[in-house]
């Protein structure tokens, strides 16, 4: 189920009063665990409504009214997209808004997305159910000739994700099955970024072949953050594609690391000009 959570407005928020470091803090840790939980889709806060308008119809015909607007309270300062089993799960979340946030004095609100099994059937509603037929999540999973670990780890400094699993083939019931010289090498690992996984493992003798034909695709708002990764997976690697403007991406190129992995990295297409 997905449901919206939402900051309700106040004085200071629709002055435009900007959360200092504390706030700013609290949340990213509360955004981070939720990130890693795998419930958090998005979220943002607004400026005040001075700075916005409403676009009121009357017989089809738009009027534009200009903010700031009255009843502060029941104006909107932020929100946060969750994805979760139920609502109970959802008010959990919920309960665990920060503190630091106007003192503890804030109002939340939780409204749940509307589903297609929520409508008549029909052929509008089909054509929407068209363009959501994918799977609730989807991982990558690479394999390693023996250096696993070492990769996964490079991996998480480079992407800020969190290495959530590292498992090795001597921890497992299997133990016994392996040879002496696996029992140090990795059989599972995992490294959540925003909730989505890059697995992998080592493989055993033949069982190892190289990647081919896949690439690992990040996608960034910030341009200067998409080079920093790209040339960092770079070092001692081979650059497929310079990091370079393109006509569907601001910035776009492509890699293949010390590792033997492709990737792709680019900064958001809506900042191509």
């Amino acid at each position: 189920m997905k449901y919206m959570l939402m900051r309700k407005a106040d004085s200071d928020t629709e002055k435009g009063v900007l959360p200092n470091e504390d706030i700013l803090q609290a949340m990213a840790d509360f955004n981070e665990r939720m990130t890693q939980a795998g419930v958090f889709i998005d979220g943002d806060g607004l400026r005040p409504t001075s700075e916005g308008c409403r676009i009121q119809f009357r017989n089809g015909e738009p009027t534009v009214l200009q903010g700031p607007f009255e009843h502060t309270s029941e104006l909107l300062a932020g929100y946060s997209v969750l994805e979760v089993d139920s609502l109970e799960d959802a008010i959990a979340w919920a309960k665990q808004w920060p503190r630091e946030d106007a003192g503890g004095n804030v109002t939340l609100e939780l409204r749940r997305y509307f589903t297609l099994e929520d409508f008549e059937p029909g052929a509008a509603l089909e054509k929407h159910r068209a363009h959501g037929k994918l799977p609730r999540e989807m991982n990558v999973h690479v394999a390693f000739g023996g250096n696993c670990r070492e990769a996964m780890e490079f991996y998480a400094e480079v992407t800020a994700g969190t290495l959530e699993a590292m498992i090795t083939y001597g921890e497992t019931p299997a133990a016994e099955d392996v040879p002496a010289e696996m029992h140090d090498r990795i059989v599972h690992s995992s490294l959540n970024i925003r909730g989505r996984r890059l697995m992998g493992a080592d493989m055993a003798g033949d069982c190892y072949q190289p990647p081919q034909g896949a690439q690992v695709h990040l996608d960034y708002a910030d341009t200067e953050q998409s080079e920093r990764v790209f040339h960092a997976l770079s070092e001692e690697g081979t650059v497929i594609m310079p990091f370079e403007q393109t006509f569907w991406a601001h910035r776009f190129g492509m890699v293949q690391d010390r590792f033997g992995v492709q990737w792709m990295i680019s900064a958001d297409l809506e900042q191509c000009q």
